[in-house]
């Protein structure tokens, strides 16, 4: 058969390396690709793969008593599934996610439902280097009938193409709230609380009970196992090459794969519970920070300091805590400060995450 013959097939690129910060433009809309369908399997799954126990997403009967239908899928299951949608279209080339803010959870999720993403480009600045930039996106979940389930920012640092090439002239960096206002946050319309079962919770302590600037060591370490953490990344459908392509980590600055920062927030939230059990809902991410990496082997602890204590407009019985939780690898929590030498954070410091949850009230009764 001859070269010219058309049943030879000519070589065609047709594999996507990623955008690289030269792709990106402000304003610009990214429809993310795979639409997602989440069954009780995943819920399955992410409860094997963490150990969350709480009661609203792990029980139907405990979630009809407080007014759903049966129980949601975990918040940070859907956080994660929504993440995963974008990291083929922001992160496939990051150097390193550098933070989340102004987040908010919408619409509970359940079995069956799908999710969908969208992303908007909302800022840009080269490094001082000139090897990468960053980038900020405004992501956008939906559930199949188009409402909103999770809203957030966050911000990459991605690789150049051409390193050393400026390619916007202008940074333009978004200003972003310091924390999602109350009167911002969504709380589920057909909540009630007049049956929320303390014993079952797991916990005797509500809202009134927390103090601001009180720290809890929720006491237990749970250790990441190299197919667990990878695991957990392909369920979400994060396609980030740090967390499954030793070769490439081989190359990289620590020559072993990281685990996905996500999956750091959900062992942290996961080893909450003990301390925390009726934070039954989380509402808004209000920062993040995956402030040094972690790998297989590691043991995660966690604490947690209540920033804010607020009041939910119109509900007597429920009230917002804004917690900022911390996971350290390696020895108990509370063994040290947040904040190591020079100003930055103690190497084993692996997470500062900074969110509000619901938690059930002490009603006081007049009369």
């Amino acid at each position: 058969m001859s070269p010219e013959s058309p049943l030879v097939a000519k070589p065609s690129l047709k594999t996507d390396p990623g955008r690289f910060f030269e792709d990106f433009r402000l304003g610009e809309t990214l429809v993310h690709a795979t639409p997602r369908t989440l069954t009780a399997g995943d819920a399955s799954l992410y409860t094997g793969l963490t150990g969350s126990r709480f009661a609203l997403h792990s029980s139907d009967d405990f979630a009809r008593s407080l007014g759903y239908p049966k129980a949601p899928l975990d918040d940070l299951l859907v956080f994660h599934t929504v993440f995963g949608k974008t990291v083929p279209d922001v992160s496939i080339n990051a150097v390193a996610n550098l933070g989340y803010a102004e987040g908010r959870f919408g619409a509970p999720i359940y079995p069956g439902d799908t999710l969908s993403a969208t992303s908007e480009v909302i800022g840009l600045r080269e490094t001082s280097d000139g090897q990468s930039g960053v980038v900020w996106v405004r992501t956008r979940g939906v559930n199949g009938h188009h409402e909103m389930v999770l809203d957030y920012v966050r911000w990459v640092m991605v690789r150049k193409r051409d390193p050393g090439r400026v390619s916007v002239p202008e940074a333009t960096i978004p200003k972003l709230m310091e924390s999602v206002p109350v009167e911002r946050l969504l709380i589920p319309r057909d909540l009630r609380l007049q049956l929320y079962d303390l014993q079952l919770a797991g916990s005797a302590h509500l809202w009134d009970d927390y103090a601001v600037g009180e720290k809890i060591d929720h006491a237990d370490g749970m250790t990441l196992e190299e197919a667990e953490h990878q695991t957990a990344t392909r369920l979400y459908q994060n396609t980030a090459k740090v967390h499954f392509d030793q070769l490439f980590a081989d190359a990289g600055r620590f020559g072993k794969r990281i685990v996905y920062g996500g999956h750091i927030i959900s062992m942290a939230r996961a080893l909450s519970f003990n301390g925390l059990a009726n934070a039954f809902r989380i509402v808004a991410i209000h920062g993040g920070r995956h402030t040094n990496p972690t790998f297989a082997g590691d043991t995660l602890f966690a604490w947690s300091e209540v920033v804010e204590r607020d009041e939910v407009p119109g509900r007597p019985d429920l009230g917002l805590l804004r917690l900022l939780t911390r996971a350290t690898k390696n020895s108990s929590a509370s063994a040290y400060p947040a904040i190591g030498e020079e100003g930055k954070p103690h190497p084993d410091v692996v997470l500062e995450f900074d969110y509000s949850v619901l938690m059930p009230r002490r009603v006081k009764h007049v009369g």
